[in-house]
Parts: structure tokens; C-alpha cells; sequence
């Protein structure tokens, strides 16, 4: 089984978790994306959001959240994805960079928009009570 091991930046604001779409997407999620070789999870997770949201996340406050496993979705060499989730303050104004179309905050309610990974991601932060 191939596993896709990659990061992942929990962002809520108001009760809703912090999505992206990238361009030729058809699901939501979380800002992040794969190690390059030799990263470190803050180095990796902090390169991915500043290249596609422009901003500069906040090394002391950063935390895993915790893991997730879920089936692959549009990774056709991947049949599963194992994805550390991790919260950290940040600085800037978020905007869609690189290959994002867009961002969004969704709702609990809103999982069917999201990639399965995802969905694990949201259940994550429901379960340490980040969302409303």
C-alpha cells in the first residue's frame, strides 16, 4: 500500500476549519502538503502555507494536534494518506497563492466538501474542541 505522508496547518477562526482548493480541484483541504527531503515538520508545514496563503506561521506557538489516516482522493499514486495535523498562530493576510483557487472556513456541517483526509482533520478538531 503507497502512503502519501504529508502535513497539514489546523486553522479555526470562529468556529470554522480553514480550507483551501487548488486550482482542477474538486474537494477542499487543509492548507499543508508533502516533506521535502530532509524537512522537519515545522519547516515543511511553515514553506507550504507561506506558498499558498502568503503567510508566516508562528514557530513558538506551534503544536501537533494529532494524526490522521484516510484513503487518497486524486492521488493516483497513493492509495492512502497519513497526515500530521499541527495548529500554530500566524502573521499576514491570507491570500490564495501558488496553485490555490481559493480558501474557505467551513462548518462540521460543510464535510462533504472536504477530502477524506480532510474530514479526519475536521473530526480531529471537533474531538479537542476547536470547533464550535
Amino acid at each position: 500500500m503507497a502512503v502519501l505522508d504529508v502535513v497539514a496547518w489546523v486553522q479555526v477562526s470562529d468556529g470554522r476549519l480553514l480550507t483551501v482548493r487548488a486550482r482542477g480541484r474538486d474537494l477542499l483541504y487543509l492548507p499543508g502538503g508533502k516533506r521535502e527531503p530532509g524537512e522537519s515538520d515545522w519547516t515543511a508545514l511553515s514553506r507550504e502555507v507561506r506558498e499558498e496563503l502568503a503567510l508566516d506561521l508562528d514557530e513558538p506557538s506551534f503544536r501537533e494536534l494529532g494524526v490522521v489516516h484516510a484513503e487518497a482522493h486524486d492521488q493516483p499514486s497513493f492509495t492512502h494518506v497519513r497526515m500530521a495535523c499541527f495548529t500554530a498562530g500566524y502573521s499576514g493576510t491570507l491570500t490564495p497563492a501558488s496553485e490555490i483557487g481559493e480558501y474557505r472556513y467551513v462548518l462540521p456541517s460543510d464535510r462533504r466538501l472536504l477530502a477524506p483526509a480532510s474530514q479526519a482533520a475536521l473530526d480531529l478538531a471537533e474531538e479537542h474542541g476547536l470547533l464550535g
